[in-house]
């Protein structure tokens, strides 16, 4: 996709949830703004995203967006090219939001194919950061074989680690996706993989946005 193209709509199927407090006396989420956000899909870099295979699309009610992938996946064992086991991505998106409000991901849904032969591994991980902040957020998931299923993953994060937007400034989005798989050594002849894949061949993740309101300027 080419780099800073306008998205907006739903390309995929959106799973779009009202985010609300886990403790009753944390701060009120607030409705999402009544005006669309839009995402540019500013730079795709990575041996899981080659050109032309990501996209992205915002949720009508704003409360989530979505990353679609159709060529992402990591293989070992076998007669696997040695740097096959390892696949990232990192996308970096220009989140123009409806002003007085920002946003943080709140929670991240991934989802995928494994085939995973005894004693291999997989690892999915993930990190959050804004351009220019030292705070990012990392969350892994490991699976292991014997497996030849569907996998999921979710990612969630308390109201008080939220990693927030600054107010009254544009700073870019960063997300950094990764898939590895390890042979084992209980069938390393044989190949085992692991995708981010649905039933129609692409990949959907979704993350879901918090909302609150900038304090006023003085």
């Amino acid at each position: 996709m080419p780099a800073g193209l306008l998205l907006g709509g739903a390309t995929a199927a959106l799973l779009a949830t009202a985010v609300t407090p886990a403790n009753p006396s944390s701060p009120v989420f607030d409705d999402p703004p009544p005006d669309k956000i839009v995402i540019n899909l500013a730079t795709v870099n990575g041996s899981g995203c080659p050109a032309g295979t990501t996209a992205v699309a915002v949720s009508e009610d704003n409360t989530a967006f979505t990353v679609t992938y159709s060529d992402y996946l990591a293989q070992a064992g076998g007669t696997s090219d040695p740097t096959a086991f390892r696949r990232n991505c990192q996308l970096n998106l220009v989140v123009h939001v409806p002003q007085g409000f920002t946003y943080a991901v709140a929670s991240a849904d991934y989802r995928g194919f494994a085939a995973l032969q005894p004693g291999a591994t997989g690892l999915q991980r993930a990190s959050y950061y804004f351009q220019g902040s030292s705070q990012t957020a990392y969350k892994s998931h490991t699976f292991t074989g014997a497996l030849n299923d569907n996998w999921q993953a979710t990612d969630t994060t308390d109201w008080a680690q939220l990693v927030w937007a600054p107010c009254g400034v544009q700073r870019n989005f960063n997300i950094n996706t990764e898939l590895r798989v390890t042979a084992g050594s209980q069938s390393p002849g044989k190949v085992s993989f692991m995708t981010m894949d649905s039933t129609d061949g692409d990949i959907s993740t979704v993350y879901h946005l918090a909302w609150k309101d900038c304090p006023p300027r003085v």
